[in-house]
């Protein structure tokens, strides 16, 4: 089962290698890792996507609690759907002058924005759950994907719990 784990960690270096080296030595995979710094610039924010049964997940939130440089280990996934999760896709594909305009209505119902233009290239960016980012990246090949930044899923619980 893919599990999204959110850590806030103290902001210094060698933390991610810690958290990595935690990984590699039991031979868990992180599947996805995004990090951004937090309001206060002593701590930052994580975000894993691990895949593994209920035992790997127990094991994984009990070694990184261990780590004296993580402050709170969150499995947001146990919140079921008590979660927003989003992923980011910058993504260049092969369009002709004469196709951008198919493009441009698949980009408008997706949600997507075009952020450059070249002769033989759009580059067009998606924001949103890893099923959307994966259902446009589909439709896109048929024009031909020249390249892609895809950031791997963030998120965060919702306060409201009704």
């Amino acid at each position: 089962m893919r599990h999204i784990i959110n850590l806030e960690v103290e902001n210094h270096s060698g933390v991610l290698a810690r958290i990595a080296g935690l990984f590699s030595a039991r031979g868990f995979n992180i599947e996805s890792v995004s990090i951004g710094k937090a309001d206060p610039d002593e701590t930052a924010h994580i975000t894993l996507v691990v895949r593994g049964d209920d035992w790997v997940i127990e094991q994984v939130n009990k070694q990184l609690n261990k780590l004296i440089d993580i402050i709170r280990v969150t499995d947001v996934t146990k919140a079921k759907n008590n979660f927003v999760g989003r992923e980011l896709i910058l993504v260049k594909v092969n369009c002709s002058p004469s196709k951008r305009i198919d493009v441009s209505q698949i980009v408008n119902i997706f949600g997507a924005k075009v952020v450059d233009i070249s002769k033989s290239s759009m580059t067009l960016e998606v924001t949103g759950s890893e099923s959307k980012v994966n259902a446009f990246l589909e439709i896109m090949q048929s024009f031909g994907i020249k390249d892609i930044a895809r950031t791997g899923t963030i998120a965060m619980l919702r306060d409201f719990n009704g």
